[in-house]
């Protein structure tokens, strides 16, 4: 293992945190786990955030806040995709919650959404069910941001989505809507609640929603990485 793999500070450049990302291909999650003297859990069910957290403290993240990238000195956002076998995504990826209030005047290119997936580590991760947690491998990470055309169709999609939820109609939004981003409940449970706008502009109780990332888009960015 390289000597980026393990760092104590946050990287100072794109150029070292690639080198750091780039360290971890070919290591296990065990591995990784081991070095940083963290237990790897049996399965994730109870522990979906645990990967995540992991390749963060190998890379030296340290964001201060949910709504800062990742690594917001550099403008880059850690993202870990599990994999199947043909290098396939496996499941949608989290972005960051939806704004339910106050929505007047939020625009796309100052988003959260936008600011988030501008520029993105992409951390490709096996992710079969039939390996343990422990054995399972890190693909090779890339750094990757939106091409124009990209762009355009994620504006589109988060308007169309915003337009819904400033119009009260936050109830009638599905997981079918959007080409590239979607729109689905976000919380540990279905009693989680928090205030919306509702029909004629009164608040009311609903889930916490979350924007993700459809697995045919990522599948076309993981093409695209590694033909």
């Amino acid at each position: 293992m390289n000597q980026y793999i393990f760092p104590k500070t946050e990287p100072q450049s794109i150029r070292q945190l690639l080198e750091r990302a780039e360290g971890l291909a070919g290591v296990s999650l065990g591995e990784l786990a081991q070095i940083n003297n963290i237990k790897t859990p049996a399965n994730f069910k109870r522990e979906k955030g645990w990967t995540g957290q992991l390749i963060e403290l190998s890379l030296g993240a340290v964001a201060g806040s949910k709504s800062e990238q990742d690594f917001a000195k550099l403008g880059v956002e850690l993202k870990t995709i599990p994999i199947n076998a043909q290098c396939q995504p496996m499941e949608t990826t989290y972005v960051c919650y939806a704004p339910l209030l106050d929505v007047a005047g939020i625009e796309w290119h100052t988003s959260n959404v936008r600011n988030k997936i501008q520029h993105v580590l992409w951390v490709p991760i096996d992710g079969r069910r039939d390996v343990a947690p422990k054995d399972r491998q890190i693909a090779t990470p890339f750094l990757w941001t939106p091409s124009p055309a990209q762009d355009n169709q994620l504006r589109m999609d988060w308007e169309e989505l915003m337009e819904m939820i400033a119009l009260g109609e936050i109830e009638n939004i599905t997981a079918r809507q959007g080409q590239y981003l979607q729109i689905r409940p976000k919380a540990a449970d279905g009693s989680a609640l928090t205030d919306a706008i509702g029909k004629n502009g009164k608040k009311i109780k609903t889930r916490p929603r979350g924007f993700y990332l459809r697995k045919e888009f990522t599948r076309q960015i993981l093409e695209n990485a590694f033909g």
